[in-house]
């Protein structure tokens, strides 16, 4: 029994050298950041979770009940010092947790345009972000680039060093779009738009996938991401428009529909206002479709509401059957 104890023991640091903890990680600058935000955090939490251990030791050790040795003083009810240590020490780290928790709220805002590539590196004043827009269905993932009007399922791309402009839906239930190595999680609702700012510096591929329950195949929607260098993005780009596939209304809604395990699948070229139609729930004409509930709606002065500008992007898409 104790040979297959040591056995045991001397196996274990042999199969965590296999582990990867890609949080700890990160290849890019605002999952770096957070990774910084978890590491400032746990130490400065440290700063009393050891003393207090230490001392708990050490207090349970000289005042045991064998050593005669220890002081005891029954009517001792007060320390100043022991006071003072007691309540400043939390109160300042509780100060400190909090200011960087404010800083870091506002400065790894998902919504906040990035004003940094990395560390002493700020964007440039000519790089556009990258325009991806996402949407989770079940249980594959549809990511539209607009500037390219191509569209792929299960794999996404992009430049490294250059900024990436997510914006997130779903097309019936809330999903998470999560690339531990990108950024932190950010959720995708049916009939909202959720927005990620990102960048990754390193090439690779790297793992994504959806961190939101969201029913029978939701442990199928997974995804690669693939930091590439802008000569090897444009030869994927061209990979991709290279496809005789386009998406439309019709193609959307065959996709639309539950699967399981769907493999990549490039579409050259993608049906203008597409996204807005997901968005508003326009593909398909009906109740659900947010653009024809605005219109419908009274106005102040008794009449019908106007239609909002996304809603004519949107409304070509839903034609009566």
């Amino acid at each position: 029994m104790k040979t297959l104890r040591g056995l045991l023991l001397l196996a274990l640091p042999m199969a965590l050298s296999g582990c990867h903890t890609v949080l700890m990680s990160p290849n890019g600058d605002v999952a770096l950041q957070q990774r910084n935000l978890i590491i400032i955090s746990f130490v400065l939490m440290l700063l009393i979770v050891v003393p207090v251990l230490i001392a708990t030791l050490v207090f349970a050790w000289r005042y045991r009940e064998s050593n005669q040795k220890a002081a005891y003083d029954p009517d001792w009810d007060h320390s100043t010092i022991i006071e003072l240590m007691i309540w400043s020490a939390p109160l300042l780290i509780i100060i400190a947790l909090g200011a960087i928790t404010w800083v870091s709220t506002h400065k790894l805002d998902p919504y906040r345009p990035l004003d940094r590539v990395s560390a002493g590196k700020v964007v440039p004043a000519d790089v556009k972000p990258l325009e991806v827009d996402v949407v989770a269905l079940d249980w594959k993932w549809l990511f539209i680039y607009p500037e390219q009007n191509l569209a792929v399922v299960n794999e996404l791309a992009a430049p490294v060093d250059r900024p990436i402009h997510f914006n997130l839906t779903a097309s019936t239930v809330m999903n998470s779009f999560f690339v531990p190595s990108l950024a932190g999680q950010i959720y995708a609702m049916p009939g909202m738009q959720t927005t990620l700012q990102a960048v990754m510096n390193k090439p690779g591929d790297y793992w994504g996938f959806s961190a939101n329950y969201s029913g029978a195949g939701f442990s199928y929607m997974n995804f690669v991401f693939k930091g590439m260098s802008e000569d090897d993005f444009n030869k994927w780009v061209a990979k991709a428009k290279a496809s005789g596939d386009a998406l439309d209304q019709a193609t959307y809604t065959k996709l639309e529909a539950p699967s399981q395990k769907d493999p990549v699948h490039y579409y050259g070229s993608v049906t203008p206002g597409l996204y807005q139609a997901i968005l508003n729930r326009c593909v398909q004409p009906g109740p659900s479709c947010m653009n024809m509930l605005r219109m419908s709606q009274p106005d102040s002065g008794g009449g019908e509401a106007a239609a909002s500008p996304d809603s004519h992007a949107a409304m070509p898409m839903a034609h009566p059957q």
